[in-house]
């Protein structure tokens, strides 16, 4: 009988540590998601601006992002 609480003992401190692990690890994926999304915007609304201000420029700009240039 002791043996075996001393079994759950043993699994419920693992399972606290690999449980800690995985959302340490979800964290953090998810904060560099976050992060990404944040330079996707900040690009986003700097290309609307140089849309604004020099269209042809912005055109060159999606040409070379899409690929499409020659």
């Amino acid at each position: 009988m002791l043996k075996k609480i001393i079994g759950f003992a043993v699994l419920a401190i693992v399972a606290y540590f690999a449980l800690k692990l995985a959302l340490t690890l979800l964290g953090v994926a998810a904060g560099i998601a976050m992060t990404l999304l944040k330079f996707a915007v900040i690009g986003l609304v700097v290309f609307w601006v140089l849309k604004l201000i020099a269209p042809s420029t912005a055109a060159k700009v999606e040409e070379v992002i899409k690929g499409e240039r020659s």
